[in-house]
């Protein structure tokens, strides 16, 4: 069960951005890092393995990279636009490199398929509240 909402109801103070478009941020980052931790997992029990090391290492990369992200921008007390901005756009980056990836195995492996979906709905949820900080 996904609580950000139900934590940033609970906020003490004011912030810059509409809660529940950060709260739907912040859940979709951390199912995208789930869903490329599980994609990579797979990609390595696939029989053509070794084919696949370019698309396991950005699905760790993006799931790394959302993990992240999701930690800073759920923390809102004396918010930082130098640091925060600069990872929402890593996040777009990734999402869209393993997303393209993905994309290139999804017609035989499912699990490629749903994580290149999973990539491109974070990429354009990190985009749509990127714009709203910018």
């Amino acid at each position: 069960m996904a609580h950000a909402q139900a934590m940033l109801d609970t906020y003490p103070r004011d912030f810059n951005v509409d809660a529940r478009q950060l709260a739907d941020t912040i859940e979709t980052l951390i199912d995208c890092a789930n869903t490329c931790t599980q994609c990579a997992d797979a990609c390595l029990s696939e029989s053509n393995m070794a084919e696949l090391g370019k698309c396991i290492r950005l699905n760790l990369d993006c799931a790394d990279v959302c993990n992240t992200t999701s930690r800073v921008v759920s923390r809102q007390t004396e918010y930082d636009a130098n640091v925060t901005l600069p990872l929402l756009e890593a996040c777009i980056a990734a999402c869209r490199s393993c997303g393209d990836e993905c994309d290139r195995h999804g017609s035989h492996m499912e699990h490629c398929r749903i994580c290149a979906d999973q990539c491109r709905r974070c990429e354009r949820t990190c985009k749509e509240l990127l714009a709203t900080m910018s």
